[in-house]
């Protein structure tokens, strides 16, 4: 049984019951419960759209939760939708992402809102993920973070009736309305 008084880590992690949505943030375990239907609708668009401009282009990785992203021993995340680019493909192991991806999508719900955009915020910004989106299902909206001199800057925040366009990902542009 884990002592959950103390500051868990991965190997502590890995040991978690696999029918559960666990993450690890500072050494607690956190979970969610299954997304709703807008959630997973969104994400099977992104993931359709990024992906056919990731994979037509051969430029790297992109992977739907669940996939663990170690990005310390006491810290294990699971985005919604996470790309590695090519030149950074060393950080890919067979059982998870051992460093920070080049994007990081999280999708809110009641449940997570608030630590997409506290907690993991701060983790993605401090561990280098270079670009991180946080998509409200409910406003229909995208808020684009761009990581300059190791802290997130707004890159735009777009709307259902606009086209978002990622600086990591150049050339890769999306019409909201196709997503929510």
């Amino acid at each position: 049984m884990l002592d959950l008084q103390t500051k868990l880590t991965y190997a502590d992690y890995l040991k978690t019951a696999d029918d559960e949505r666990y993450e690890l943030l500072d050494g607690k375990l956190v979970t969610s419960p299954s997304p709703r239907e807008i959630h997973q609708y969104i994400l099977g668009r992104l993931f359709l759209r990024l992906g056919a401009f990731i994979y037509g282009r051969n430029l790297g990785r992109i992977y739907c939760s669940p996939f663990d992203v170690v990005l310390s021993e006491t810290d294990v995340v699971r985005p919604d939708l996470l790309f590695v680019s090519s030149a950074r493909a060393s950080i890919l192991t067979a059982d998870n992402v051992q460093g920070a991806p080049d994007l990081a999508v999280e999708i809110l719900s009641p449940v997570t809102a608030e630590r997409d955009g506290t907690i993991k915020l701060d983790l993605y910004a401090r561990y280098g993920v270079r670009e991180y989106w946080i998509v409200d299902p409910d406003a229909s909206t995208i808020l684009l973070l761009r990581r300059v001199r190791g802290r997130f800057e707004v890159g735009g925040i777009y709307g259902a009736e606009q086209s978002l366009r990622s600086p990591t990902l150049r050339g890769f542009s999306i019409v909201l309305e196709e997503v929510f």
